[in-house]
């Protein structure tokens, strides 16, 4: 401490030293967050990638099973319409 300068001026003094070290230290501080934040994007996007391609694998082949059930069940539908229809003209050629 200085005890040519009033008090005041010196605890100015300190308080103005201690906010500029403490915005350098945040400065650092939001730095390195940063620096670590891109590196968890680094490792944590390769697996988010290839999450959503298999999610879309899986959409595609079930979207596929979807597509081959109905193809048969609409086979099979037209199957017994058909069936249904011979039988009623069997029927009344008979009459």
């Amino acid at each position: 401490m200085d005890d040519d300068k009033p008090i005041t001026e010196q605890a100015m003094e300190t308080i103005t030293s201690a906010v500029e070290a403490t915005k350098d230290a945040a400065v650092i501080a939001v730095k390195k967050v940063k620096k670590a934040a891109k590196k968890v994007a680094k490792k944590v996007a390769p697996k988010k990638a290839n999450k959503a391609k298999k999610a879309k694998k899986t959409a595609k082949k079930s979207s596929k099973k979807a597509a081959k059930k109905s193809v048969k069940k609409a086979a099979k539908k037209a199957a017994k319409k058909t069936a249904k229809k011979t039988a009623k003209k069997k029927k009344k050629a008979k009459r």
